[in-house]
């Protein structure tokens, strides 16, 4: 007889395997297995502890009598069975569940793809309705993503234990959203206020002194949270004062270069945004019937032939949307106040089409001999490239962001995609990227009239610039009796 245990064996001899020459139910056996065994039936109870006890004529009396059953030699001894071990009634087993996770799988993308509908469609409404709507979408969206974040640190236990520590963040939060949008939007504010003498000079006022009101109701924060330490909660405290902070950067540097956009044009956030939810659209359903290879450990549900076939996919999207939305007034022409009306404007030479011959040796396959491209159209493959290859890697920290708080998701409010903050993840890379672009590229580098004008009205007060009119219209006047 013979006892094989997993660990070495303690009394010498061949690592593993302990002989005895007692039978089974001799004493002495017992006695052997209570001696390497040092706290007895526990051992077994936490399974490190696996013995098969055979005698060779128990296998002898059994082969001679040629019976079919099986022995029972483990007596009331479990034997695990290893991960490895499948049975061919398991694989049957799986094989019936294997069609259950294809329902499933196939359940979800049709959840997914409903949510997508509705997302875009009252998405399309709302660039409908202009520039202001745009910009409220964009505080909605701040709070859920704020709120979503909020939560992934939050304590119930310490939460109740400092009553009005949350209400804390949330101050914060809006003493950014007054600063950030206070410095974005001081222009437009002012062009809206114009006709109104007391509301102008009240608004210039404002915004002559946002930075000092920001700061203010900051160091008011800062103090209220020095006031609300409580011993013993220093640690979580400081924690969560920090991590306000990382949100706010988070969120707020993005969405304030996104409102930015919105004024210069909504070509300029429209076009962004929609290769972003195109290059995840497009991953998706590649990944979904043709992927086969991973693409980084970080997101196991990504591969390769998601990530190329997206990647064509938007930069072919690019130039052909960019070509459609570049002939609308109303998407091209920035806004200058915070009115809702329709605009008119000279769209600029980015927007005017050039009309390019197709070659004679093409003419059999292609039905056109002359074909229109806008030149805005080639800055649209750069933020097509961008889009494709760069901002998938604002998804992928959010997919290790999640990892380390072991999240599947940072919210349940769109079905079939997660919380907001899922959905934002690469719309924050590209919306910064988009701003920097057309403010290099783009936008004209030399003054124009409308910088000019945009510092008279933010530095000067209303009779200084009344005095600058009527300089300027001293100048004018002597300009013409010179001339004449």
């Amino acid at each position: 007889m013979w006892i094989r245990f997993n660990s070495a064996n303690p009394q010498g001899g061949q690592p593993g395997i302990r002989v005895l020459p007692a039978p089974l139910s001799s004493p002495s056996c017992i006695e052997v297995v209570r001696a390497l065994s040092a706290d007895g039936l526990g051992f077994f109870r936490r399974r490190s502890l696996k013995a098969w006890w055979i005698t060779k004529n128990q296998v002898a009396m059994h082969k001679d009598s040629g019976s079919s059953d099986t022995p029972n030699y483990l007596g009331r001894i479990r034997h695990r069975k290893r991960s490895s071990e499948v049975s061919a009634d398991a694989n049957k087993a799986n094989g019936s569940k294997l069609l259950v996770n294809d329902r499933n799988k196939y359940k979800s993308m049709l959840i997914r793809t409903y949510s997508s509908v509705w997302m875009i469609g009252g998405f399309t409404f709302i660039i409908y309705m202009g520039h202001l709507y745009i910009w409220a979408l964009i505080v909605v969206i701040q709070i859920f993503m704020a709120k979503e974040l909020f939560n992934l640190l939050r304590r119930a236990n310490e939460e109740r234990q400092l009553p009005g520590f949350r209400l804390l963040n949330w101050h914060f939060f809006f003493t950014a959203v007054l600063f950030t949008y206070g410095r974005f939007l001081s222009r437009q504010l002012v062009n809206t206020v114009t006709s109104d003498k007391l509301l102008y000079q009240l608004v210039s006022g404002l915004i002559k002194y946002q930075m000092f009101i920001c700061y203010f109701l900051y160091i008011a924060g800062f103090v209220w949270f020095i006031l609300t330490l409580k011993k013993k909660m220093y640690k979580y405290q400081f924690s969560q004062y920090a991590w306000t902070h990382m949100i706010l950067l988070m969120v707020f540097v993005q969405s304030a270069f996104t409102v930015a956009n919105i004024f210069e044009g909504i070509f300029w956030f429209l076009l962004p945004a929609s290769l972003i939810i195109i290059n995840d659209i497009a991953a998706y359903f590649f990944g979904f019937f043709f992927g086969r290879t991973p693409l980084i450990k970080l997101s196991p549900k990504k591969t390769w032939e998601g990530f190329i076939g997206a990647s064509v996919t938007t930069l072919i999207s690019a130039f052909m949307l960019a070509n459609i939305m570049g002939r609308f007034q109303w998407l091209t022409c920035p806004r200058k106040d915070l009115s809702t009306g329709w605009l008119h404007c000279d769209p600029g030479t980015l927007f005017k089409p050039e009309y390019f011959s197709v070659p004679r040796c093409m003419h059999q396959w292609f039905p056109w001999k002359e074909v229109t491209i806008l030149p805005v159209q080639w800055h649209a493959l750069a933020l097509g490239l961008f889009a494709s290859i760069i901002a998938p890697f604002g998804g992928f920290f959010a997919s290790g962001f999640k990892r380390a708080f072991k999240l599947k998701d940072f919210g349940d409010s769109i079905p079939g995609h997660g919380g907001i903050t899922d959905r934002m993840d690469c719309q924050m890379v590209m919306a910064v990227f988009a701003y920097i672009y057309h403010q290099s590229f783009v936008m004209p580098q030399s003054l124009s009239v409308e910088m000019i004008l945009e510092q008279i009205l933010r530095n000067l007060t209303f009779e200084e610039q009344q005095f600058l009119y009527e300089q300027l219209g001293n100048i004018f006047q002597a300009r013409q009796l010179l001339q004449a």
